[in-house]
């Protein structure tokens, strides 16, 4: 059980930095990434983006239709799409 809170500890802060630097697009942009590089970039981003979006959900106790709008919006802010 502390594992799990410890993980989801370093999983939000980690994500909550990415996402104060600015979108998944917007930092990939100011990396100049292209081509690979910018696929590999953009997956890794978009999934940890979700992983976080439906922690912060779960945490929030949001189900059903509240919960899927709120991740909808999380994860288009997340990702700049």
């Amino acid at each position: 059980m502390l594992r799990s809170v410890i993980a989801i500890t370093v999983l939000c802060a980690s994500v909550t930095a990415a996402l104060a630097d600015g979108s998944c697009k917007s930092v990939a942009g100011d990396k100049k990434l292209s081509g690979a590089a910018m696929n590999s970039f953009m997956k890794k981003c978009q999934t940890d983006a979700k992983a976080t979006c439906e922690t912060t959900a779960n945490g929030r106790k949001l189900y059903g239709a509240a919960k899927a709008s709120f991740t909808k919006k999380c994860l288009s802010d997340a990702t700049g799409t």
